[in-house]
């Protein structure tokens, strides 16, 4: 079974199920599960944020090499299972390629339709979802911009969820045999555009320099904030 995590920026919630479900893998030796993650905002190149790879770290898994990447279709073709953090990132996702509602779920959905059904394949749980109904609390919220201890609450709960549903379903039930780790490395960042070449001319004039003075006392925290889908109010 080949899984793919959606989240935002890619830099939090997607990073940390990926690599603990890349260490379920492991440490149970199933070779035929893989992950990967991607952001419908992605901080394009970052690597995962600090305060997630100790959290990642903490639950036993390895945050090493992580560069976040942008959501994109194919990923989605490829994948057996797309668990997203909220609702609002499902839906994005279904819409992106369309057709795959049946195997794209929040993590919180999926893993208490399974609880809940006995369900135990992708298709159990598409069918057993039309009459489960709404779910309380299907979002995992981005918890960028706050406290460490937020962030190892999302870890928490993304662990909670994905142990537990990794542990109940069959995960030779839809695996792509065109998928391997191969196919979902950590990627180099996405290149910037070549320059469009111009023709020769006379050096302008060198502009006199433009100092500009963050509108944040916590710059970083703001980029990524702007550039992401945030699940939460932000004031400034």
């Amino acid at each position: 079974m080949h899984v793919l995590f959606v989240c935002s920026g890619n830099v939090c919630r997607s990073p940390i199920a990926e690599r603990l479900t890349r260490a379920y893998a492991v440490d149970r030796g199933i070779s035929h599960l893989t992950a990967e993650s991607a952001g419908v905002r992605a901080l394009v190149g970052f690597p995962i944020e600090p305060i997630a790879a100790r959290v990642v770290e903490g639950l036993g898994a390895s945050a090493d090499g992580f560069t976040a990447r942008r959501l994109r279709p194919e990923m989605i073709k490829r994948a057996d299972l797309v668990l997203a953090m909220t609702e609002q990132l499902r839906d994005r996702s279904m819409e992106l390629v369309l057709g795959t509602s049946h195997c794209t779920f929040t993590l919180r959905e999926a893993h208490r339709i399974a609880r809940d059904t006995g369900a135990r394949t992708v298709a159990e749980l598409a069918v057993a979802r039309r009459d489960y109904g709404p779910i309380e609390n299907p979002n995992i919220s981005d918890p960028v911009g706050l406290s460490e201890a937020a962030f190892t609450q999302v870890g928490d709960q993304i662990a909670a969820s994905l142990m537990s549903l990794l542990d109940v379903l069959d995960l030779e039930s839809a695996t792509n045999p065109e998928v391997d780790e191969a196919m979902c490395p950590d990627p180099a960042p996405e290149p910037e555009p070549e320059p469009v070449p111009t023709p020769d001319r006379a050096p302008a004039p060198t502009a006199a320099p433009t100092f500009m003075l963050p509108l944040s006392p916590r710059p970083l925290v703001a980029a990524r904030a702007a550039s992401s889908i945030l699940d939460y109010p932000v004031t400034w």
